[in-house]
């Protein structure tokens, strides 16, 4: 009698933790593991890994040193000015600004999902730099990304709207090419999804467009598009590009297609 207690004080030991690892939910009675998370259990973010540059276009020391950014560089197809002024809206909030405002957030934004973000530029106080160094540093750090920040001037107030410059093929590669379409379409979408401005009504197709004269595209080995928000003269553009919440919309847009693209989710 007294080795029969024994053995069964024995199995009530075992059994005790393992019903402690599992305990039932209360609507359907399946057992739940409670075990806590270890040291090595760390939550992988969606862009781990990936490297993102970000090119806010111009700078904000441009408009006084014209000596610099008139010099002439080769654009892959054509000699181009090193870099330009950018444009403005009525009020006198200029492109190079708006261009510096969003790439920040953008960057914030990736960061959270744990990419890796280089800046073609690390202020609005500077001058340039040139359109291929701005193509030289996406291809030195393998970017998986690159995208440059812009918005456009047309001197038609009733032309408005979004587009996205893709690269043409001249000479950077089929794959690069290709990349670059999927990357720009990601992008595409999630401006017309969330975006604060509408498709583009004067250029483009789609909010699409090919381009064989930038040399941010022309000199790239690694995917990259353009973004243009909107005409800073249109009067509904322009509210929202000078607006806080407009870029944020801008931005948050931008990273999510960037996400989109390099997790290959559907928009």
């Amino acid at each position: 009698m007294i080795r029969r207690l024994v053995i069964a004080a024995m199995l009530v030991l075992v059994a005790v933790p393992a019903a402690q690892a599992q305990v039932a939910t209360p609507a359907t009675g399946a057992p739940t593991d409670t075990t806590a998370p270890t040291a090595q259990q760390k939550v992988v973010l969606p862009l781990t890994g990936r490297t993102v540059v970000i090119d806010p276009g111009h700078n904000g020391g441009n408009t006084s040193n014209h000596a610099i950014t008139q010099r002439q560089v080769w654009a892959g197809t054509i000699w181009k000015d090193c870099d330009a002024d950018g444009a403005s809206t009525d009020s006198g909030y200029n492109e190079a600004q708006h261009n510096w405002d969003v790439a920040v957030v953008v960057r914030q934004l990736l960061r959270q999902q744990g990419a890796r973000v280089v800046m073609t530029r690390a202020s609005n106080t500077g001058v340039g730099p040139c359109i291929t160094q701005r193509a030289a540093l996406g291809n030195r750090v393998r970017a998986d990304a690159a995208v440059s920040i812009h918005a456009d001037g047309h001197n038609n107030g009733d032309f408005h709207g979004f587009h996205v410059i893709l690269p043409a093929d001249v000479g950077q590669g089929s794959r690069m090419v290709a990349r670059s379409r999927e990357l720009g379409i990601a992008v595409r979408n999630a401006l017309r999804d969330q975006g604060p401005t509408q498709t583009s009504n004067y250029i483009g197709e789609n909010g699409l467009i090919v381009r064989n004269d930038l040399g941010g595209l022309n000199l790239s080995k690694v995917p990259k598009i353009f973004t243009e928000i909107g005409n800073m003269h249109s009067p509904s553009d322009a509210p929202q590009i000078e607006s806080v919440a407009g870029r944020q919309a801008e931005a948050a847009a931008i990273a999510a297609g960037i996400t989109r693209f390099l997790t290959k989710r559907r928009a």
